[in-house]
């Protein structure tokens, strides 16, 4: 399990790929991703192409990163899900206040 995070060149949006199974063996990994970094980036993308595993504690931590980011005002996309992933993300309703592509 590995999370990485790149800021894009202009500082507006901060990508974090995670690689592995997203789960409560994350929670610093994935916080640290968003919390030491520079500035404070407008947009924000969790890239989960090489993770094929959330639970509960993923959606937490999706929501924690939303309040982070400005809650109701955030921009954040999740994209490349697994059909299974994105399953849980439509059956929680996480998709209504996420942009999932």
């Amino acid at each position: 399990m590995a999370i990485k995070s790149l800021m894009s060149n202009d500082g507006q949006e901060l990508t974090i790929s995670v690689q592995g199974r997203f789960d409560f063996s994350s929670l610093q990994l994935f916080r640290n991703a968003y919390e030491n970094q520079e500035g404070h980036p407008k947009a924000y993308t969790v890239d989960l192409k090489e993770s094929d595993y959330l639970d509960s504690s993923a959606l937490g931590m999706l929501l924690a990163l939303r309040d982070h980011a400005g809650g109701d005002s955030s921009n954040i996309r999740i994209v490349n899900c697994n059909p299974d992933v994105k399953k849980i993300l439509v059956i929680t309703k996480l998709d209504e206040l996420f942009t999932v592509e």
